[in-house]
C-alpha cells in the first residue's frame, strides 16, 4: 500500500460524520440505491440504513457491491428496526416531502444528530415512516413535475447538511472514536482479510503506521494453526 493510499484514507476517515445518516424507505431500484450511497460517501456519512425486502436485497448486492465499500450499509426488514435505535439515541428524523407541514428543507438544523428519511421510488414515504418523521421538508421547485428522484433528492438535503456542518467545522476534526476508526480503517485498506475475519469471527490482524499488516506470515501461520486445531 503506497502512501499516498494511506493518507487518503486517513484523510476520508477523518471527516466521516457518525451522526449523521440517511435512511431509504423501501427504495427498490439498485441504481438509485448505489447513487444514494454515492451522495452518502460524498458528505462524509459514516453508516446508512436501507429498509428492504429479500428479493430487493439480492438485486440491490448484484448492483451496488462496488459503491458501497466506504459506507456501511446497514439492511433492515422494518423501519422501527432501521429508525427506533436512532431515534433513541436522539437522532431528527427528517422526510422529504411535498405535504402542506413540510417547511424548507434549509431550514432544519442539520448539525444535530439527523437521520434523513427517504421514501420508496413511486408509493413515497410509508404510513409508518411518516408516523415516525420529526420534521418533514420540501425541496422548492418551480417547474411542472412535483418532485426530485429519490436520489437526487438524497443529494440537495445532503449538501445543505454539509454546508452547515463545514460553518460549524463538523468536517476539521475527527469525529469518530478510535475503535471504530481504526475498525473502518482495515476494512478500506484489506477488504478480503476483514471479510475472510469477519466470516470467521476473528479478530483483525494489527497494522502498522504504513497501513500494511505487521508481520502478515505470522498472523496466517496461526490463522492456519487454529483452524487446524479445531
Amino acid at each position: 500500500m503506497t502512501p499516498e493510499r494511506v493518507a487518503r484514507l486517513r484523510a476520508v476517515l477523518n471527516r466521516r460524520q457518525p451522526d449523521l445518516t440517511v435512511v431509504t424507505d423501501h427504495v427498490h431500484k439498485g441504481r438509485n440505491l448505489s447513487a444514494v450511497i454515492r451522495n452518502c460517501d460524498a458528505a462524509g456519512v459514516l453508516e446508512m440504513h436501507s429498509v428492504m425486502d429479500k428479493e430487493t436485497y439480492k438485486v440491490f448486492r448484484g448492483t451496488a457491491m462496488g459503491s458501497h465499500r466506504y459506507v456501511n450499509v446497514n439492511c433492515q426488514q422494518t423501519l422501527q428496526q432501521a429508525l427506533l435505535p436512532l431515534k433513541k439515541q436522539g437522532y431528527q428524523v427528517i422526510a422529504a416531502d411535498i405535504g402542506g407541514s413540510a417547511i424548507d428543507f434549509r431550514d432544519v438544523d442539520y448539525t444535530r444528530p439527523t437521520a434523513i428519511l427517504l421514501g420508496a421510488e413511486k408509493v413515497g414515504l410509508s404510513s409508518e415512516g411518516a408516523a415516525m418523521t420529526d420534521q418533514f421538508v420540501t425541496i422548492p421547485m418551480v417547474g411542472m413535475v412535483e418532485s426530485f428522484n429519490v436520489s437526487v433528492a438524497s443529494g440537495i438535503i445532503l449538501t445543505e447538511a454539509v454546508r452547515q456542518r463545514m460553518d460549524a467545522g463538523f468536517y476539521k476534526r475527527v469525529r469518530i472514536n478510535q475503535t471504530d476508526y481504526d475498525r473502518f480503517f482495515f476494512q478500506w485498506a484489506h477488504p478480503k482479510v476483514s471479510q475472510y475475519c469477519d466470516d470467521r469471527g476473528l479478530d483483525y490482524p494489527a497494522i502498522g503506521e504504513d497501513g500494511e499488516i505487521d508481520k502478515p506470515s505470522q498472523w496466517y501461520e496461526r490463522v492456519r494453526e487454529n483452524s487446524t486445531s479445531s
